[in-house]
């Protein structure tokens, strides 16, 4: 270790000058076995320091064939690797100078140790969560009701919330939001996500549970509700399906259920949208209002994201496209789009990349990164940018 006076040596040698100098001087040594690969360093910005600091964990997630992403209990970041033409030394015992202690005019010297080196570190940048994977899995093992006599239950595939963590690329509680989207639900300690077929037949002994007592679609009994339908379906599914379709609420002490217009009608139209690859839209217009509850509107603007309309055919035609169907990836979502469409307008297209937007990030943007505008008869429309892979 250096002595005070080989260190005012080389301070002479080097003509710094004493007193322009801290006078508490730290000597750096490399310990025993020191290695670059002993420590990865993350820079962290002040909100997930205050995460760390409070206790809270970071967990990278992914699996072999994935990136690794960082999240936190609400977010999701990517990790990439930060090359620095300094070496960047890890060392515990130094100190900043504000954490010098004042006092001492004279010089001396504080030895530290170097734990460890490196030329890069990790930055985070923060991320759309990858939740694609979460409904793939779900829908391995779909829930399509309680088992008749003589069925044996399919046990593989189900998944716990822990399960999830280990799998998708996505903070728990984006987990979390995600699920009740997809209108997934607990049974017997796994989360599942119910067969089309059934959570429509749920949501059919509902809807006709409220026109034979003619109850308003604000306000359904939550109490009623599952007693007349106990003996069709468990109550817990009834329970479910009027938490997918409507909004909660409590009067004088009772339960009610507010069914949600708009998602009524969307699930209705997906029905309809799924046996067949084309529709007339005259026709399914007619047949869609004939087929919602007596009372309910149907209109085209609720079924954005998951259908497109074709004004150019003739007849005009409706078929399905869910933005969940479509690829994460920025690039190949767009790329997905204009193999489907060649030009789209941009109130037709939004729908379908809305969900790709950063933070501070408008579609408008997105569209003028990937795509190329111009005028047809009129109206403005967007084209790929680069050839289009199919």
């Amino acid at each position: 270790m250096r002595t005070l006076e080989e260190v005012l040596a080389t301070l002479e040698i080097a003509k710094l000058k004493e007193e322009d100098l801290n006078p508490t001087i730290q000597c750096l040594s490399f310990g025993e076995n020191v290695s670059s690969a002993d420590y990865c360093l993350m820079e962290l910005d002040d909100t997930l320091c205050k995460h760390i600091e409070a206790g809270d964990s970071l967990v990278i997630r992914g699996d072999k064939d994935e990136r690794a992403v960082l999240c936190s209990r609400d977010k999701t970041y990517d990790l990439k690797i930060a090359d620095t033409s300094n070496l960047l030394l890890f060392v515990p015992g130094c100190k900043t100078p504000d954490q010098l202690t004042g006092g001492q005019d004279r010089p001396h010297v504080e030895h530290a140790q170097i734990w460890g080196f490196c030329n890069s570190h990790w930055e985070l940048r923060k991320q759309r969560p990858k939740l694609k994977k979460l409904k793939k899995l779900l829908m391995e093992n779909p829930y399509e009701g309680p088992l008749l006599g003589g069925q044996e239950e399919v046990t593989e595939n189900r998944y716990t919330m822990q399960d999830l963590l280990e799998r998708i690329q996505a903070s728990e509680e984006e987990i979390k939001d995600h699920l009740e989207i997809i209108h997934a639900c607990q049974i017997d300690g796994f989360w599942r996500v119910l067969d089309f077929d059934y959570e429509m037949k749920l949501l059919g002994h509902v809807t006709q549970l409220v026109d034979s007592e003619s109850w308003s679609f604000n306000k359904v009994p939550l109490r009623t509700s599952l007693e007349e339908l106990a003996p069709l379906e468990p109550r817990e599914m009834i329970e479910h399906c009027l938490s997918c379709y409507g909004k909660r609420f409590t009067e004088n002490d009772e339960v009610f259920y507010a069914l949600n217009e708009d998602k009524v009608c969307r699930a209705l139209a997906l029905m309809l949208l799924q046996n067949a690859v084309k529709f007339n839209l005259k026709e399914f217009q007619e047949v869609w209002q004939q087929s919602v509850p007596e009372g309910m509107s149907t209109r085209l603007d609720q079924l954005k994201g998951v259908s497109l309309v074709d004004r150019t055919s003739n007849p005009e035609t409706i078929s399905l496209l869910q933005v969940e169907d479509l690829p994460e990836d920025t690039l190949e979502r767009f790329n997905h789009l204009f193999t489907l469409r060649e030009k789209w307008t941009e109130e037709d297209i939004t729908p379908y990349i809305q969900d790709l937007c950063g933070e501070k990030q408008s579609t408008g943007a997105l569209l003028t990164k990937y795509a190329r505008s111009s005028m047809q008869n009129g109206a403005k429309v967007f084209n790929s940018r680069r050839p289009v892979v199919t």
